[in-house]
């Protein structure tokens, strides 16, 4: 169990610190409906129309997987 917690902790922690890179790379910020605003000179990004088209990716792929029945 304990193990499993480290491994997840430090998985977590990777991620977070390429969470800047893999935005950037994704384009997400970038779509119509994102918001992008600098304030004390720092940029902040409210991703609203990527994260709508981010779910809708979700949903059809889980919908794609509990049709075709792949890990039945």
């Amino acid at each position: 169990m304990i193990r499993w917690v480290a491994v997840i902790f430090i998985g977590l922690t990777v991620f977070y610190a390429l969470i800047p890179w893999i935005i950037e790379k994704l384009g997400v910020g970038r779509l119509p409906a994102d918001v992008r605003f600098q304030l004390f000179g720092r940029i902040f990004v409210l991703p609203f129309g990527s994260t709508v088209l981010w779910s809708a990716l979700a949903f059809l792929i889980a919908e794609i997987v509990k049709r075709t029945c792949l890990f039945c």
